[in-house]
């Protein structure tokens, strides 16, 4: 029996990893699986060597502060996907831990094929890890067109395959009239999948809501968070006493929630995609440590954090990052767009464009048989 070892190291690259899968097993049941990986590759009854925050660090100084317990990790998955021996390691996004390990993989074994999803943001920085990555990949799948011309230019095997949480889904609706409750105007907020993110984050956005609730008496706040993490947000919700808050994780629901969603407030990162491709206004948040984020100011090209104001190399969707990310930027940042109908619809109109063009309407197809060809 041929075997496929997926490798993820946070939420989000579980869910992407999840949807190449889910497509992939309706081609070919007779496959075994092993992972490192959350609650969507666990859906599709994929067994995880250990839980996915053992890995998941976020900034530089977490990652400093843990780097024996990191490589003690990467050493201790190394020996894991060894002794499973798969035909394929089939390696998603957090490029840091991931990577590593199909380095190492690779050198002990190199008949096993190694395949990454969502390439490392060398169009941010970093662009020398590129000749790097020739060594121990042998394919790799991207999200976004204008990356191929940098692994074309190494000579690494890569495909486009579009951004799979672009994909055309067709869910049933789902009756969300008993969550939001009194016809109030659905207001989304995605807080960030890392507790480390959530911690930050949190405290922000619960006085931001309540200057909101001062002046809108029209909305209800939906927190949208992962199983993980989804009773400390309601922890935290339910000590403020709203009577307009709620939080869910259900994948269905939050879908349902956003669609029917006016606004959305978003930490910065892929969610930002699903956003637009529910046709939802938003800004998009973001704050971390002062040292992290001087490191960062140090080595980043780009003037931007999210890939729709990257790809249109122009603020489409308002950012609010480090200082400008507080109550009350937030609040009258919002405030402003929710009165402004032009701009409410001309940031639905250049998002939509921008989105098509990283959609292939068959990502997760496309992704599938690349991990098909290399079995």
């Amino acid at each position: 029996m041929k075997k496929i070892f997926v490798l993820t190291g946070e939420p989000s690259g579980d869910k992407l990893a999840s949807k190449v899968i889910a497509k992939f097993k309706k081609s070919r049941s007779d496959i075994e699986y092993l992972s490192v990986g959350g609650e969507h590759l666990k859906a599709l009854g994929i067994k995880s060597l250990y839980d996915l925050k053992e890995v998941t660090y976020l900034g530089f100084t977490k990652v400093l502060l843990n780097v024996f317990k990191i490589k003690s990790k990467i050493n201790e998955t190394v020996k894991k996907i060894l002794k499973f021996e798969p035909d394929i390691l089939f390696s998603v996004d957090s490029p840091d831990f991931t990577l590593r390990v199909a380095k190492e993989v690779k050198k002990k074994n190199p008949n096993i094929k190694t395949i990454h999803f969502v390439a490392p943001q060398v169009w941010v920085w970093r662009e020398y890890r590129v000749k790097k990555l020739k060594r121990f990949l042998d394919h790799i799948l991207l999200l976004f067109p204008f990356e191929k011309k940098y692994f074309d230019k190494e000579g690494i095997r890569s495909t486009f395959t579009g951004h799979p949480l672009l994909e055309q889904e067709n869910n049933n609706r789902i009756d969300i009239s008993q969550i939001i409750q009194d016809k109030k105007k659905i207001f989304s907020i995605f807080p960030g999948s890392r507790l480390s993110e959530i911690n930050i984050l949190m405290p922000i956005l619960i006085k931001f809501i309540k200057k909101m609730n001062k002046k809108y008496k029209d909305l209800f706040f939906v927190f949208h968070s992962t199983g993980e993490h989804v009773q400390l947000i309601k922890n935290i919700v339910t000590k403020e006493e709203f009577k307009n808050c709620d939080v869910i994780s259900d994948e269905k629901i939050k879908s349902n929630i956003l669609k029917a969603s006016i606004f959305a407030v978003a930490k910065s990162g892929t969610n930002s995609l699903e956003i637009c491709k529910a046709k939802v206004p938003s800004i998009i948040i973001y704050k971390m440590g002062m040292i992290n984020f001087f490191i960062v100011k140090m080595l980043v090209k780009i003037k931007f954090a999210n890939i729709i104001n990257i790809a249109a190399n122009e603020e489409v969707i308002p950012e609010l990052l480090q200082s400008k990310c507080n109550p009350m930027s937030i609040y009258k940042t919002v405030d402003e767009l929710l009165n402004d109908d032009n701009a409410l619809r001309n940031q639905i109109i250049k998002s939509q464009s921008i989105i098509n063009n990283f959609k292939t309407e068959k990502s997760t197809e496309i992704a599938s048989s690349v991990l098909f060809k290399h079995l």
